[in-house]
């Protein structure tokens, strides 16, 4: 599949975001992308809230929502819950990221948990504390497999500087997560519709890498938006998303061939997972 990344246009305005990571940089895409919904999978009611997805193997996703300590398993060719492993008391869970057979769980107060085995309905979980607290409200979290590291980023209160949000790196050999961001996004967006512009602030949910790429996709829950960086930090696209089609994306994940998939939580009609294409 051939990724596309562009800026779309809104109605009769436009949005302008800016990413920088010594240095402030601005940029501006100049061609049109949409995105496209290859297929659904509507989810059983316990998924609702599924706050963050992360491609297992063949066509297994490991899935958690934001209320309870249990990683569950989605089979997306039976379209059915294969199994729910418990692994921490309840609370807000937002990330997962699959580091070979080993899952690891963002709580949204900046704590990581490892679950090395998805084989038994109780995983045994090792807890690592981070710099981030419920302030920063932690949200998403993905592999880098090139730097052997976890991701993470916030959707909150940025503790290093209000014009930015940082995304923060967690050293898989260490077990330990930098002080600064790897990389920074500065939140400087402008809607303009007719002669009113309105500034938008970016709130990331979810982050995950293209496997042949590099490049570093972030969604937005709250506003619906698709955010591309490169393999840098630099930005490359921002794509707004029907918020009727994608009513709260809040995980993103790709199939090692490169196949993206986004899951939303519920409202009226509960949560579900798309596959999805970028295209012109």
């Amino acid at each position: 599949m051939q990724i596309v990344n562009k800026i779309i246009f809104v109605v009769t305005g436009f949005i302008i975001f800016t990413a920088f990571n010594s240095e402030e940089r601005n940029f501006k895409s100049d061609l049109p992308a949409s995105i496209k919904i290859l297929k659904t999978w509507n989810l059983p009611a316990i998924l609702k809230e599924i706050s963050g997805i992360s491609f297992i193997d063949n066509d297994r996703i490991a899935c958690i929502q934001d209320e309870m300590g249990s990683v569950f398993i989605y089979n997306l060719s039976t379209s059915s819950l294969e199994d729910q492993v418990s692994f921490a008391a309840p609370g807000d869970f937002e990330g997962i990221a699959m580091v070979n057979k080993t899952a690891w769980v963002l709580r949204s107060d900046g704590k990581l948990f490892e679950i090395s085995s998805l084989n038994s309905k109780a995983g045994s979980a090792k807890e690592y504390s981070t710099p981030l607290t419920a302030l920063q409200n932690a949200e998403g979290l993905c592999y880098d497999k090139n730097h052997n590291r976890l991701l993470l980023s916030i959707k909150n209160s940025e503790p290093g500087g209000k014009n930015y949000k940082g995304i923060y790196s967690f050293d898989l050999a260490t077990r330990l997560m930098t002080a600064q961001p790897v990389f920074k996004i500065k939140m400087q967006q402008e809607l303009m519709t007719g002669k009113r512009k309105k500034i938008m602030e970016i709130m990331p949910s979810d982050i995950t890498i293209h496997p042949t790429t590099g490049d570093v996709y972030i969604t937005d829950g709250r506003n619906a938006l698709l955010l591309v960086l490169d393999h840098e930090g630099n930005f490359k696209n921002l794509s707004p998303l029907n918020n009727k089609e994608f009513q709260q994306p809040e995980g993103i994940t790709f199939s090692s061939s490169g196949e993206m998939y986004i899951s939303n939580e519920g409202h009226k009609n509960g949560g579900n997972i798309l596959k999805v294409e970028t295209v012109n």
